[in-house]
């Protein structure tokens, strides 16, 4: 015989707790989640930039020619603000109007770029691997990606031409 106590689903008070347990759930971890993908696409683009200029240089020592990372659209003669993307080309298809070798999209928005005076314009590998200006001058300096409240994230060129992300600076204002 079936007993006539028996119940099917949730009462009220059941519930209420579930909701109330969700909502603190949701309180406490949402804010967090927040500033966790702030974080992540500040590294995002510093690795970007990393594997970029780790391009630039491989594809110069392959072309045996001098190739070039410029802020977006592709040209190196005015300083233009890294955010907004840059592009690898390489120097001998430049004059030709050939495409660049690679693109890179611009930032998220609040996300900033901003290269010291060595690296300010562009940078560009010889094609022995090694960054120098056009000028023929040692090319060596620092970006920092930055993002209001958060730590930035410095890509240091080295003179040796090789890059590397050092995740000790300072808080962005």
């Amino acid at each position: 015989m079936r007993s006539a106590s028996r119940r099917d689903g949730f009462t009220l008070l059941e519930l209420a707790i579930a909701l109330a347990v969700a909502a603190i759930t949701l309180g406490v971890g949402v804010p967090g989640l927040g500033a966790w993908l702030a974080e992540q696409q500040l590294q995002e683009r510093a690795e970007a930039l990393l594997r970029t200029l780790d391009l630039a240089r491989s594809e110069a020592v392959r072309h045996g020619a001098r190739v070039d990372v410029c802020p977006a659209p592709g040209t190196c003669d005015a300083a233009l603000p890294w955010e907004g993307g840059w592009s690898v080309t390489a120097d001998d298809a430049r004059d030709g109007g050939a495409p660049p070798l690679f693109r890179e999209r611009r930032a998220a928005a609040g996300i900033t770029v901003r290269g010291n005076r060595p690296v300010a314009d562009y940078v560009s590998y010889t094609s022995l691997g090694q960054a120098r200006r056009f000028d023929g001058a040692l090319q060596m300096g620092t970006f920092t990606v930055c993002r209001s409240g958060l730590r930035a994230r410095r890509v240091v060129l080295a003179n040796s031409g090789r890059a590397r992300i050092d995740t000790a600076g300072p808080v962005c204002p």
